[in-house]
């Protein structure tokens, strides 16, 4: 419902709608297409044009996905074809094959509930104070950096899947990768962005025990 308010806004050519919708999503949409572009400053004209995309085409959305998911589609077709012009594309399959070009498949399942999430959670945060807000934010600008680090088959996956909400066979789709590729891919994005987050809470909790 907070959708279709929103883009019924946005049909009328409301600017604060606008700039509102660049506001919440284009950071996060430059590190998504940089997966497939490689170079900040292209990444930035891919967006640049898929909002040129977003705003003139607002009236064919038709909201069988999250807005926010139908945007980074946008993106991700604008960025595969810079990036295939640019020569900077590589099959994201090719990440998830072994020396011998075989394909892996084999997941620790224990690590993660049926639905994708964690089977035990990241170790917890105690009440909710300034410092455990200002740590919230440093958590999160950490897992930013962890995120940049993947390698861009993992970072693309994870951001598609769990950061824009896309199903698992549009994920598929737009990577043009198999149902076990995407899970393959996940999981060690997953397990990378849980060790940094891990390490960072452990960080903290030892920084407070010393004080």
């Amino acid at each position: 419902m907070e959708d279709e308010a929103f883009v019924a806004r946005l049909r009328a050519g409301e600017d604060r709608a606008y700039r509102e919708l660049v506001r919440r999503h284009h950071t996060r949409l430059v590190r998504l297409a940089q997966t497939f572009c490689g170079i900040r400053a292209s990444a930035e004209e891919v967006v640049q044009d898929s909002w040129v995309a977003v705003f003139t085409g607002i009236e064919s959305f038709s909201g069988a996905s999250p807005l926010k998911a139908w945007i980074a589609g946008i993106v991700v077709n604008k960025a595969r074809t810079r990036g295939l012009r640019d020569g900077r594309m590589r099959s994201f399959s090719d990440f998830v094959r072994d020396e011998g070009g075989e394909e892996i498949t084999t997941l620790d399942e224990s690590r993660f509930s049926a639905g994708g999430g964690w089977a035990e959670p990241p170790l917890p945060w105690d009440g909710m104070t300034p410092e455990r807000d200002i740590a919230g934010r440093e958590v999160l600008s950490l897992l930013g950096d962890a995120l940049d680090k993947l390698p861009p088959a993992q970072r693309a996956a994870v951001m598609l899947r769990d950061v824009e909400g896309q199903e698992p066979q549009e994920v598929c789709r737009l990577l043009e990768i198999s149902e076990g590729n995407l899970r393959v891919l996940l999981h060690r994005a997953r397990a990378k962005l849980r060790a940094s987050l891990d390490a960072a809470l452990a960080t903290r909790d030892a920084a407070a025990g010393a004080s």
